[in-house]
């Protein structure tokens, strides 16, 4: 229906479809964001609101903000002829055209959302656990006083972590944007922010998947009568390889190495046939094939958007749970499993006076909830507007932090029957850090269990639903980001976009499917993404906090779940939680970590190749500044004002009508 707002007169000179503008009159497709209908009644106005902008109960206008344009960015022909005299509206207009009127337009039209509530939770829940609660965690705990290191690992949390994952959930939820295109609603000179995520991103799928790459190695090795890495037979085999599992007696001497652990160093990761970063030697073909399956699933499951990815996620984040409780029922049933868990847990009160132990706190309980990474905002942002995001954050962030715990005694009851066997110390058999904990400590334990070769599929199968519900994350925070800041080339050609994103994932790991490949998989872990993810959401929560501002944010909290958030939040997203991002990051630069892994030490020079990796993410911060200032018109001042005020309405559901927040 085609009328305009002051007369009774039918006009029906515009095609069908089109959205007119013009002297007045207001024509507006099924479509239109700006729906003035509610419970099946049609808005009029009254004759003494002309002149006035209509005013809605919950303080936002209602804007009408969208006329079509031309590829010239002028006003296409509406073809409407109105008389001169009917010149006065009740809605407010504004034309936007160009580029960027085509992306408001699409902002506007409905966003897809999650199937269910429950497909949500799950990708957040599978995103935040990760590889990283299996062998990190545990070995961070014991490390740093046992159950002692519970009390600063929960105050971490309470005050940084949670704080910031309810943050950004919010951010998500409430302005409906990527990583890139949600700061022209929040701080347009922050904008670097999501370009350097989209970065960081890209380097853990360079690396990430390759450790994958090694579970679905071991996964297929796994399908045998006897595990290969139970004897000392093969052909990858040394000298020094001692079965101390066997039933003959054999003698541990300094020399001694497990089967396991060559099996992992000489056959799935050969990196006898590398002699370090500056010589990483030819590809594995083996580890090539199993990426390539890997990003081929990834694909697949992510390539239609969250509809088919909350739909995986039913599987590859519930699964990883069920393995866990069989395994760690076995291991409470293993003999010598309660020196594990006493080691594990033994408090160690000393530890707490440390300043290295707050420091781990922090940032385990930061890389384990992962804000930083954009993925909490496109998930969020695929919400309905009115979820209860605050509700989300601390079911996610705690069942996050539950499992962390409960992994550790999954590994330490393993721990403690290895050493049971060795006739050692659990602190000696505890020495594999990271991915090695896994793939050489629990990987022998579960070779010589009875029905070790069921636990042995079953215990990777878990490692590699871990991971990929946590790179569908990883690249879904990427793909969101860079469709929703470029909607008119991308936005109808997701399929395309998320296979060259893919090829490009696979051609970037190639680097660490050489023999080396394990040098640099542990660099770009330890360098590529901790300090920059650490400086992005430092600048990321003093941008909210301080200059979108924490009323208004608090505000926005207020419009979708009902509710203010208190003066605690209020308190750690202004102070406490950019002061504890502060402190892990300096404890970082300030004491960077010397790199070693088996026998190789890294050279100095790897250092700085690690410091130019990280930064050149970051980089992106500080140009994007200049380059917005720099297009700005005006005084310095002005320009610094522009930059900081946000250039976009954010679109408001109000019932069946739809308004843009000014």
């Amino acid at each position: 229906e085609t009328e305009p707002l002051t007369s009774k007169k039918d006009v029906s000179d515009c095609n069908e479809g089109e959205d007119c503008k013009e002297n007045g009159l207001l024509v507006r497709n099924p479509k239109s964001a700006l729906r003035l209908v509610e419970d099946g009644n049609k808005v009029h106005p009254s004759q003494g609101d002309k002149g006035e902008a209509a005013q809605i109960s919950n303080g936002y206008s209602g804007v009408q903000s969208s006329v079509p344009c031309n590829g010239m960015g002028e006003v296409e022909d509406a073809q409407c002829t109105v008389p001169a005299a009917t010149t006065t509206t009740t809605t407010t207009t504004s034309t936007t055209c160009g580029a960027e009127g085509q992306q408001q337009l699409m902002e506007l039209e409905d966003r897809e959302t999650w199937s269910k509530k429950i497909d949500f939770l799950l990708s957040v829940i599978g995103y935040a656990v990760d590889l990283g609660n299996v062998w990190r965690f545990p070995y961070i705990c014991y490390q740093n006083g046992g159950g002692a290191f519970l009390i600063p690992y929960t105050i971490m949390a309470i005050f940084g972590g949670i704080p910031l994952f309810y943050m950004e959930l919010a951010l998500g939820q409430y302005h409906r944007n990527g990583c890139i295109s949600i700061w022209r609603k929040i701080c347009p000179i922050f904008k670097g922010i999501g370009f350097a995520i989209c970065i960081i991103d890209l380097y853990v799928a360079s690396y990430y998947n390759t450790i994958m790459a090694w579970a679905f190695y071991y996964l297929v090795s796994s399908f045998t009568a006897e595990l290969p890495w139970t004897s000392c037979t093969n052909a990858w085999n040394t000298g020094n390889c001692t079965n101390y599992f066997s039933k003959d007696n054999v003698s541990w001497s300094l020399h001694s190495v497990s089967p396991a652990e060559e099996f992992y160093t000489r056959q799935v990761l050969q990196v006898h046939r590398s002699n370090g970063l500056d010589d990483l030697g030819g590809i594995s073909w083996q580890l090539t094939l199993c990426l390539l399956l890997i990003f081929t699933i990834v694909y697949f499951s992510i390539w239609k958007g969250v509809k088919t990815s909350g739909k995986v996620v039913w599987v590859t984040a519930t699964f990883p749970y069920i393995i866990l409780f069989i395994l760690l029922v076995r291991g409470a049933t293993l003999p010598g499993a309660w020196r594990g868990v006493l080691y594990y847990l033994k408090p160690d009160w000393q530890k707490l006076l440390a300043t290295e132990v707050w420091v781990d706190a922090a940032a385990q309980i930061f890389f384990s909830l992962g804000p930083g990474f954009g993925v909490l905002l496109a998930y969020a942002s695929y919400n309905k507007f009115h979820n209860n995001c605050y509700q989300d954050a601390l079911v996610t962030s705690t069942v996050n932090c539950v499992t962390s715990f409960v992994s550790g005694f999954v590994i330490f009851t393993v721990l403690g029957y290895m050493a049971e066997m060795r006739n050692e110390d659990v602190s000696e058999v505890a020495k594999d850090t990271g991915p090695s904990l896994l793939f050489i400590t629990y990987a022998e334990a579960i070779a010589n269990m009875p029905a070790s070769t069921f636990f042995a599929i079953i215990f990777f199968l878990m490692l590699l639903t871990l991971g990929l519900d946590s790179t569908f994350a990883g690249l879904e925070g990427v793909i969101t980001g860079v469709l929703d800041e470029f909607p008119h080339v991308w936005s109808k050609r997701r399929e395309l976009f998320v296979l060259g994103l893919t090829i490009v994932c696979f051609l970037g790991s190639l680097a660490t499917l050489t023999f080396g490949g394990a040098y640099v998989v542990k660099l770009f872990e330890e360098y590529a993404t901790g300090p920059a993810v650490l400086t992005v959401v430092f600048l990321e929560a003093v941008a909210v906090a301080w200059f979108y501002g924490i009323t208004q944010f608090c505000n926005d909290v207020k419009e979708m779940v009902g509710f203010t958030p208190g003066w605690y939040w209020r308190v750690c997203w202004v102070a406490i939680s950019p002061i504890f991002l502060l402190f892990v990051t300096c404890s970082f630069l300030s004491n960077p970590p010397e790199l070693r892994l088996f026998d190789y030490n890294y050279p100095y020079w790897t250092t700085v190749v690690g410091y130019c990796i990280g930064t050149s993410s970051i980089i992106c911060i500080p140009i994007y500044m200049v380059y917005r200032l720099i297009i700005t018109p005006g005084t310095l001042k002005e320009r610094i004002l522009k930059s900081i005020t946000p250039e976009t309405a954010t679109e408001i559901p109000f019932g069946d009508i739809r308004m843009n927040a000014v």
